[in-house]
């Protein structure tokens, strides 16, 4: 009997759209890498946060084809000098074929809340550069803007008829929400929708068949996951959550879930 079957558990194939890989630490990596096979985890989509982030993400691809890099800048950071971008632009010129996107990218939702000096304009032109390199070579883009931010993201989006556009752990208003499923673009949820009202009520209106599942390790959770380090196999409890919000059947949600994301990354079946 499979693991998965033990005790009436139903579990099926996942895939992890958004984690930060590289910050997780070796012996961590490992046991996670050793663990894929047995909660039915198919691949991470390991996303960067500048240029040393995308060098490891790519040494850990190579290592191990079930990560699939994406190279970009984390916006809730300093600006990066104009020689720091340039050299992570030239690193995704060099190896634009081995990213599955361009990512994470985005505007410091955050970072405003602290700095009340921070320049935004510079924030959003580095977005549309790096929203450019994704148009240059057709690849998705995998974007942290929530709340406010989400709109000017989208407008940009609009801006160079991007298509393939990811909002990883999506906060925001119903009416955004509401361009968002109308543009087509995808929103993904992580372990927090186990125990949070708002991410709750997002997935329970979005449609299905745009919707992905994420962890956003290692990035700690609460509710069941207090004090446990971020693992892929949470998301196995998320899906089943889904389910039930939506009242559709677990095999059909995993089904969905996993085909939007293999689709979306076009990620090669094994």
């Amino acid at each position: 009997m499979k693991n998965s079957e033990k005790q009436g558990i139903v579990m099926m194939p996942v895939i992890d759209a958004h984690i930060h890989f590289d910050q997780y630490k070796k012996e961590e990596q490992n046991l996670i890498l050793d663990e894929l096979e047995k909660y039915q985890v198919k691949a991470l989509l390991s996303v960067s946060t500048d240029l040393n982030s995308a060098q490891k993400n790519l040494a850990l691809a190579r290592m191990d084809s079930r990560v699939k890099p994406a190279f970009g800048f984390y916006p809730e950071q300093p600006l990066p000098g104009e020689e720091e971008l340039q050299k992570l632009l030239n690193f995704i010129d060099t190896h634009h074929q081995d990213m599955i996107a361009v990512g994470e990218i985005g505007l410091p939702y955050y970072l405003k809340l602290e700095a009340v000096t921070m320049q935004r304009d510079a924030y959003i032109e580095l977005l549309e550069e790096l929203i450019k390199v994704a148009v240059k070579y057709n690849k998705p883009v995998a974007l942290h803007a929530i709340y406010e931010d989400a709109p000017i993201v989208i407008d940009l989006l609009e801006k160079y008829s991007v298509q393939k556009a990811h909002f990883h752990w999506f906060k925001g208003d119903k009416t955004t929400l509401q361009h968002t499923e109308n543009n087509g673009y995808f929103i993904s949820f992580t372990p927090d929708v186990v125990y949070e009202e708002e991410i709750q009520m997002i997935v329970q209106n979005y449609p299905l068949s745009q919707l992905m599942v994420e962890t956003d390790g290692p990035w700690p959770f609460e509710g069941p996951f207090q004090d446990q380090m971020t693992h892929p196999k949470m998301m196995h409890e998320a899906v089943r959550v889904l389910a039930k919000l939506k009242k559709i059947d677990l095999k059909e949600v995993y089904q969905q879930l996993h085909w939007n994301t293999e689709s979306f990354y076009s990620i090669a079946k094994s």
